[in-house]
């Protein structure tokens, strides 16, 4: 991991009740602490500031920008967590792909797992890797790069990262695994667009947006 230089940013709030949270997160904040007290900054800690019960339900990796909810009951917590877990959430990402893509939309379904020698790297395996299932749609594109929505089907630790690798496009600087063109971006240029679940108290379907920084 690159030094740990966290956005002094206000939080964006995108809605709060009596159950949940959902907050647009800034890239290059941790979800969650990582180890050592310089990577103690994270969203859930300033969250904890004004809302001491809340609770994770998921993670955005640092570098990735967008929606998240948190839950403020440990109901909320077990019926999102079961949401994500069964694959009931719908998300929706954005990201500027490296290059031109051949068609307009489709699928990529390769199997990833961590990539052990060079952790916290995942990799594509298709005799141990678990499923892991991306659509995408290019928005519009050049020659250059591409800008494509993305919904993944699975939840794998940095799944878009590695499937738009695999398919030729990096995501437009991903220090990770596209480092030629960290330096020519500001960030990396992928952002959780769009969250769609079910509300904790009494089931009705909801969805949040957040607008994209690029």
């Amino acid at each position: 991991m690159t030094d740990y230089t966290p956005p002094d940013t206000p939080l964006d709030l995108l809605y709060a009740d009596h159950e949940i949270l959902v907050v647009n997160k800034p890239a290059g904040l941790l979800s969650v602490p990582g180890k050592g007290a310089q990577l103690a900054d994270c969203l859930i800690a300033r969250l904890e500031v004004a809302y001491p019960q809340v609770l994770l339900v998921h993670r955005l990796d640092r570098d990735t920008s967008g929606v998240m909810v948190f839950a403020l009951t440990a109901h909320a917590q077990r019926h999102l967590g079961l949401q994500f877990e069964k694959r009931y959430t719908k998300k929706t990402y954005l990201a500027r792909v490296a290059g031109r893509l051949a068609r307009k939309t489709g699928t990529i379904d390769l199997p990833l797992i961590v990539d052990w020698p060079n952790r916290p790297l995942q990799k594509v395996d298709h005799q141990a890797g678990k499923p892991a299932l991306t659509e995408w749609r290019v928005m519009r594109a050049s020659d250059a790069e591409s800008r494509v929505q993305l919904y993944p089907r699975t939840g794998r630790s940095h799944q878009l990262r590695v499937h738009m690798l695999a398919l030729g496009h990096p995501i437009l600087g991903d220090p990770l695994y596209a480092p030629e063109t960290a330096e020519a971006y500001p960030r990396m240029m992928l952002h959780a667009l769009e969250l769609r679940f079910r509300h904790p108290d009494g089931g009705a379907g909801v969805k949040f947006r957040a607008k994209p920084p690029f």
